[in-house]
């Protein structure tokens, strides 16, 4: 991406469906594209880029919600045409009217995030951005079953007398905790 922007997007990122909430901040370049928006989602996560995902966001020229994303070639008969993601830009799509998009993540699990724009920030000099700012609890782990397993695993993780306590701490890591989350940790 060049470093020919001079305004930055802050953006809050927020999993529907879980409660207590899962979310970020972040912030992005202006002249970011949704493909570079996808893999800042990834990255804050936590997730490996395993599955289609699409950005539904409401077009301000007609009105229109757009679907965006990856072009499919086994898709093209038969599925809505999308908006190229790479070189749909952020700044074509929000502004201070139209300040939500919703990004749809691995559609057998479902992961559905809603993407509000908070304010636009002038550049910091010395700033490598995307940045992560901020946050809330781990991300649900990639092919957990969508919300439903993500709510089965904190189940078993509260009873270590549960019979899959074992199998679900040796598929997430002895180190898994859900309600950690430091921005620091995220590597773009």
């Amino acid at each position: 991406m060049k470093d020919t922007f001079k305004k930055i997007y802050q953006l809050k990122l927020s999993i529907k469906g879980i409660s207590p909430k899962i979310w970020r901040r972040i912030q992005v370049p202006e002249n970011c594209t949704f493909l570079d928006l996808h893999k800042a989602i990834q990255a804050v996560m936590n997730w490996d880029d395993y599955h289609l995902h699409e950005f539904e966001v409401q077009n301000p020229k007609t009105g229109e919600l757009d679907k965006i994303g990856k072009a499919d070639d086994d898709c093209e008969t038969f599925c809505e045409p999308l908006v190229p993601e790479n070189k749909a830009k952020l700044s074509k799509y929000f502004t201070p009217e139209n300040k939500f998009a919703l990004y749809r993540y691995d559609f057998g699990d479902n992961w559905e995030i809603k993407v509000r724009l908070e304010e636009t920030l002038s550049k910091k000099q010395g700033v490598k951005y995307p940045v992560c700012t901020a946050g809330k609890r781990a991300a649900a782990p990639e092919d957990i079953g969508g919300i439903w397993g993500y709510e089965e695993m904190l189940e078993i993780l509260k009873d270590p007398e549960h019979e899959e306590y074992e199998h679900t701490v040796a598929w997430l890591g002895k180190g898994f905790d859900p309600e950690y989350f430091n921005p620091k940790d995220v590597a773009f």
